[in-house]
């Protein structure tokens, strides 16, 4: 029998330690969280996207009362950015929340359908994304892209 190590390398830092465009995002994923509509989970989730082309694009999560029509706000700005910027890599993506008592202390870290659309936007333009996750605790920084938080992954090489 063999066996696969997996390691993923997460750097946790207060959110004055970031790089100014890193929080410069971040400081817009927490803006775009507060436009999210979320009556249901009274969860609100805003992401952020710094575009190669200097662009940033915002989404926020988007419920609705028949929970599967409703979208995540990492693939509300990754298909916005997708669809306005179709030759941009994403280099950055930030992602902020806030509940009924504000926003979240630790980092949340996105769903796995929200990391399988952020691998495919990475494997579309052959470039991984820096993944900043906030809380005010703290934030996590993620430099190696989706497939460090999403490590044994499906591809499209598995559809030929």
């Amino acid at each position: 029998m063999k066996e696969i190590v997996l390691n993923t390398v997460v750097k946790v830092c207060s959110c004055e330690e970031l790089e100014p465009v890193d929080r410069m995002l971040v400081n817009a994923a927490r803006e775009a969280a507060k436009g999210s509509y979320a009556p249901y989970s009274r969860f609100n989730v805003g992401a952020a996207l710094l575009l190669a082309n200097g662009e940033v694009v915002v989404g926020s999560n988007q419920e609705n009362a028949a929970y599967p029509s409703g979208i995540c706000a990492e693939r509300t700005a990754i298909f916005a950015a997708g669809a306005t910027n179709p030759d941009a890599p994403i280099v950055a993506l930030a992602i902020a929340a806030r509940n009924a008592d504000g926003e979240v202390a630790r980092p949340i870290s996105p769903c796995g359908a929200c990391r399988q659309v952020m691998l495919e936007a990475e494997t579309r333009h052959s470039t991984a994304m820096r993944i900043i996750l906030f809380g005010t605790e703290g934030c996590y920084i993620v430099e190696g892209g989706a497939k460090e938080l999403l490590p044994i992954s499906f591809g499209a090489d598995f559809l030929r």
